[in-house]
Order: C-alpha cells, then sequence, then structure tokens
C-alpha cells in the first residue's frame, strides 16, 4: 500500500474517541494518572486510545510513552531479544542471563529512568494477555516499587488471563467493538481529510466486512482508495473480494429465485446453525450481497428491500428467526412485493 496507513496519519486525538465512556475513563487519567487496563476485542483501538491518552498528558509523549509488545518477548529468542535496538542498551554484557531475567530487566530499567517532561512517563504493555504468571508477579512488584513515576497501561483482550494483585492496582477502560454506523461515522472523517470520493454503500460494504475491527476496516478503506481511486461499492467489493458467507448467501437468493426453495431452506439453516449469525446479522448481509452483485437490477434490488424491511419487523417482534427469513426467501421466489401472499377476493373464488 503507497505512502502512509491512515491508521497512523489520522490516529486520534483524545476528544476524537467516539466511545462516551471509554473517553471520559481516560481524560480522567489525564489529570489524575493512575494505571490503567484498557481491556476489549482486537482492533477496536486500545492502543490508538493510549497513544491518544499519552498526546495529551506529556509534553514530549514520543519519549515519554514507551511501547512494549509482549510479543516481543515472549515470542522471540534469548539473541533477538539482546540485539532488538530497543532493548540493547539494556542488555549489554548480558549474554548469559536466562530470558525471564532479561525480561524483568529491561522493565525495571524502562520503569526507573527519569520521564524527560513533567514528573511521570507512561509505558504501555501491548497483548499482555500473553504475560506468563511468573513474569505477572515480577511485573506487580515493578509497579509498586514506581508508581511514583511511573504510569503502567495494560492492554489485553483478556482481562481475565491478569493476576488479581495487578486488576487491582489498575483502573479499568472497556473498548467495545464499534458499531457498523461508528464505524462509517470514522471512515467518512478519514475521507473527508484525504479528499477521497466515496458514496454511503461504499462505506457500508467496508464498514460491515470489518465486523467490529476499527483498524481493519481503515485499512481496507485505504486499500480500495488507492486500488480504486474512490470508495464506492463497486470499488470496494472488487479490491476487498468475497467474503464472509457471500458465496453462500449468493446461492440461497439464486435458489430461490428459480423456485428451489428446499436449497434455498438448507443454506439458510448452514448460516444460522453453523455461520453463527442471528436473523437481524443474516438479512443485513443478504442486503449487502445483492448490492455488491451484478446479478439484480434496480427494480430486483427494491423489491428485496422492501421484502427485507417487513422481515426485520417480523424479526422485532417474533421469536423465530428461521421462519421469518424462509417467508423472506419465499416472497422472493413467487415475485412478491410483500412478504404474504395477499388473500383472494371472495367475489373472483
Amino acid at each position: 500500500m503507497e505512502g502512509p496507513l491512515w491508521i497512523d496519519t489520522h490516529a486520534p486525538a483524545l476528544d476524537e474517541i467516539r466511545q462516551d465512556e471509554a473517553r471520559e475513563r481516560l481524560e480522567r487519567a489525564v489529570d489524575e494518572p493512575m494505571n490503567l487496563v484498557v481491556q476489549g476485542p482486537p482492533g477496536v483501538g486500545k492502543t490508538a486510545a493510549t497513544r491518544a491518552l499519552t498526546r495529551a498528558s506529556h509534553e514530549n509523549p514520543e519519549t515519554d510513552l514507551i511501547e512494549i509488545n509482549v510479543a516481543d518477548f515472549f515470542g522471540r529468542t534469548k539473541k533477538e531479544i539482546r540485539t532488538d535496538p530497543r532493548f540493547e542498551g539494556f542488555l549489554q554484557g548480558r549474554s548469559r542471563m536466562a530470558k525471564r531475567d532479561m525480561i524483568n530487566r529491561v522493565l525495571k530499567e524502562s520503569a526507573s529512568y527519569a520521564p524527560m517532561s513533567g514528573e511521570y512517563k507512561t509505558v504501555l504493555l501491548d497483548n499482555a494477555e500473553a504475560i506468563r504468571e511468573d513474569f505477572q508477579q515480577a511485573l506487580r512488584r515493578v509497579m509498586e516499587q514506581h508508581h511514583r513515576t511511573t504510569q503502567f497501561v495494560i492492554a489485553t483482550r483478556q482481562p481475565s488471563k491478569l493476576i488479581a494483585p495487578i486488576r487491582s492496582r489498575c483502573f479499568p477502560v472497556r473498548v467495545r467493538a464499534p458499531t457498523t454506523d461508528e464505524t462509517i461515522d470514522v471512515l467518512e472523517t478519514i475521507c473527508e481529510r484525504e479528499g477521497v470520493t466515496y458514496d454511503a454503500d461504499g462505506l457500508e460494504f467496508v464498514a460491515s466486512a470489518a465486523g467490529g475491527d476499527l483498524r481493519e476496516a481503515i485499512l481496507s478503506a485505504q486499500a480500495t482508495a488507492v486500488d480504486g481511486g474512490e470508495i464506492t461499492m463497486s470499488t470496494a467489493y472488487e479490491t476487498l473480494g468475497e467474503v464472509g458467507d457471500d458465496d453462500a448467501i449468493r446461492e440461497a437468493l439464486a435458489d430461490a429465485r428459480a423456485g428451489d426453495l428446499k436449497d434455498a431452506r438448507s443454506t439458510l439453516d448452514d448460516l444460522l446453525d453453523e455461520g453463527g449469525y442471528d436473523g437481524e446479522e443474516l438479512l443485513r448481509e443478504t442486503l449487502r450481497v445483492a448490492r455488491a452483485g451484478s446479478d439484480y437490477g434496480g427494480a430486483d434490488l427494491a423489491r428485496l428491500h422492501v421484502l427485507a424491511g417487513e422481515a426485520d419487523l417480523d424479526l422485532t417482534d417474533g421469536l423465530d428467526d428461521r421462519i421469518h427469513l424462509t417467508h423472506l426467501l419465499a416472497a422472493w421466489a413467487a415475485g412478491r412485493t410483500e412478504l404474504r401472499a395477499p388473500l383472494r377476493d371472495p367475489v373472483e373464488a
């Protein structure tokens, strides 16, 4: 991908974090420095939120933020750790040191250095779910020893893997997966800043395909803009390719339209039972797949959207997603513009 990554050039400032609870807790940490556990699924912005915090907290965040990805230690050999430019100054002449001791030394030395500006510095431990328990015990002691000059931020997908003494010393900041609308809002802002042409369907396609992973959505939008020159449904589909269960959904629509409701229903059952969808999610994916392809013209898409609107209401009120989506396929197969066939006029009968 050409040029700098959008996830870096458009990293949010603290006041641009759209999740109110997470933003308010981080803003509190600016005024009252404290150790934090920033927790949430992959790609939702835990590291970006921590960097935003340090930019708001430190006069010189480039030097007073120390980022340590746990994989830099536990997924590497002793030689790789010792020759890493970030760590070699701490480990010169210590080639015989055990790996655990090397890790502890780097952490202690990082925490013990005086901040370059202000009264404290921030140490970010990313992907902390991979930290072994014995190392966590050592980390706890370092946190206790340097609590006056070092703020620790522990980013993790699985806070339950942290030992209780560490969790009790940290204020939790929960970062949830963004909704599709929140992701679209972020993508719109970036496209406006970059001067990239886009339309609503293109951004919805990118956001839906990312499935709550904001980092993936931003990178996918950039890839689409670079490859297609704009972000529309067609350019996004061509760049990102078929995603998820698109083939199966497309097959179900085609089978239903051809009158083969048995096969269409079988595919529907597989998507609900094995694909992990609920009815509303599968309905949204069905509309996205239909819009993205070239199999259906404007009239067909309009009819499908009308049927989907009725099905969506039934899904909200009803208890059986399978029945309501089957009604949609049956109406689609019959060429109707409403889910239920109208009653015949008794005079005509």
